[in-house]
C-alpha cells in the first residue's frame, strides 16, 4: 500500500437547510456519518454540526476521488438517517478543504465544537463555505 497523508474538512446542509437534526438526534446523526466515511474507505477523524448542516474531517486515500468519498458518505448516511427519522436528505451541494497535517487538531476541534462557534460567532468562513 502505498504512503499517503491527505486530510480534508467537508461539510454540506441538510436538504433545504433544514432543521432536522435535533440535539436529541445529533449523537446518532454523527455516528452513522462517521461510519458511512469508514465503509466508504474513508478515515474519519470528526464529525460535527447544528440542525442544518455537518462537517466531517477526513483522510481520503488517493486512489479514492474527493467527490466519490463525499457521495459514499452522504448517500450511505443520508439512507441510514431517513430510516431513523423519516423525510430526511442531504443537500446537492458540499464545501471541501484540504489542510496539512499538523493542523489536524485544530480542523476537528472546529468540526466537533459547532453549536459553541455558532453561539458565540467565532465561525472560520473558509471551513464554512459550502457553495460559491
Amino acid at each position: 500500500m502505498p504512503y499517503w497523508r491527505l486530510f480534508y474538512h467537508l461539510i454540506w446542509a441538510t436538504r433545504g437547510r433544514e432543521p432536522l437534526i435535533g440535539a436529541s438526534l445529533e449523537a446518532e446523526v454523527w455516528r452513522i456519518v462517521k461510519r458511512a466515511g469508514e465503509r466508504g474507505g474513508s478515515s474519519v477523524y470528526a464529525v460535527g454540526g447544528i440542525e442544518n448542516h455537518v462537517h466531517v474531517v477526513v483522510s481520503i486515500p488517493p486512489s479514492l476521488a474527493v467527490a466519490e468519498a463525499v457521495r459514499r458518505i452522504k448517500g450511505g448516511s443520508s439512507h441510514e438517517i431517513n430510516d431513523l427519522i423519516g423525510g430526511f436528505g442531504w443537500q446537492a451541494e458540499y464545501g471541501v478543504v484540504s489542510f496539512a497535517e499538523r493542523h489536524l487538531p485544530i480542523v476537528t476541534a472546529y468540526a466537533t465544537n459547532q453549536r459553541r462557534h455558532h453561539a458565540d460567532q467565532t465561525l472560520r468562513p473558509i471551513l464554512e463555505q459550502i457553495t460559491e
